[in-house]
């Protein structure tokens, strides 16, 4: 079983791209949705929260866990190696900053929460895969409410992504990482004010890939048909965005953590 977990909704893009992957794979996903968003706290809380999510999806039965938090993967990836030495983590940073190393020929845009931007995972990958490219970030902290509020195609969101993102469209960036898995639920309005010559990156199907390929096992053997969608706080408007996602009907789990 492959556990997933992310302080709230966005993670079920990577869900999307591991179900359109592996359709039968078993899985087990937290999102944290009590105590959403992450990228508003300090670091000593995120590595906190980042452990016991990672807890809950192992007691589930998980043996591969794949960290769908861009603010977890940069502040707590090595703390939950330590922690739990015999399972794998995957996180979500390093397969954007690669696929955004190949594609960009001068400078690469990242987005993210203010936790992951002030990290600076996304240029110390980067500039470690290609030093020549310039990385520029931006802190776009109102993105992850309104997708928890479902607001994807709202008005008010048009305006904050025009507010966050036109500096880097000036600067004429080559391609743009949605440095947090709620990003790609706005990834067409992204898209259409970037322009069509901006590659626009979300991590989930390259995070996926790289599960796949470095750790084949966890996507073989029988099936059972396990595939759980947990929060841990409940509600029938997070099961309609749930439902709306994944193109499927969502009752979640709630989640009790230790």
């Amino acid at each position: 079983m492959i556990g997933l977990f992310d302080s709230g909704v966005g993670g079920l893009t990577v869900v999307r791209a591991l179900m359109q992957a592996a359709p039968k794979v078993d899985f087990v996903y937290l999102g944290d949705t009590a105590r959403t968003p992450y990228g508003n706290k300090s670091p000593e809380i995120v590595k906190q929260y980042a452990i016991e999510d990672a807890g809950y999806v192992i007691n589930q039965g998980a043996k591969l866990v794949i960290v769908a938090c861009n603010t977890a993967s940069a502040l707590a990836l090595d703390e939950l190696k330590a922690k739990y030495p015999n399972v794998p983590f995957i996180g979500v940073a390093e397969p954007a900053a690669q696929e955004a190393a190949q594609k960009s020929k001068k400078s690469v845009g990242v987005i993210g929460t203010r936790a992951t931007v002030n990290s600076g995972i996304y240029q110390s990958l980067i500039e470690s895969l290609n030093p020549k490219l310039k990385v520029l970030q931006k802190a776009c902290p109102l993105f992850v409410p309104l997708v928890e509020e479902g607001l994807v195609s709202d008005q008010v969101t048009k305006i904050m992504i025009r507010r966050y993102l036109t500096g880097l469209r000036q600067k004429n960036v080559d391609s743009l990482i949605l440095g947090c898995t709620h990003y790609p639920f706005l990834k067409n309005l992204i898209q259409r004010f970037m322009g069509k010559k901006v590659a626009v990156i979300d991590s989930a199907h390259a995070v996926i890939a790289k599960a796949m390929r470095d750790y084949p096992w966890a996507f073989e053997g029988t099936s059972t048909g396990q595939q759980v969608i947990s929060f841990t706080d409940t509600s029938t408007h997070l099961d309609a965005i749930s439902s709306k996602w994944l193109g499927r009907k969502v009752e979640a789990t709630k989640a009790e953590l230790t």
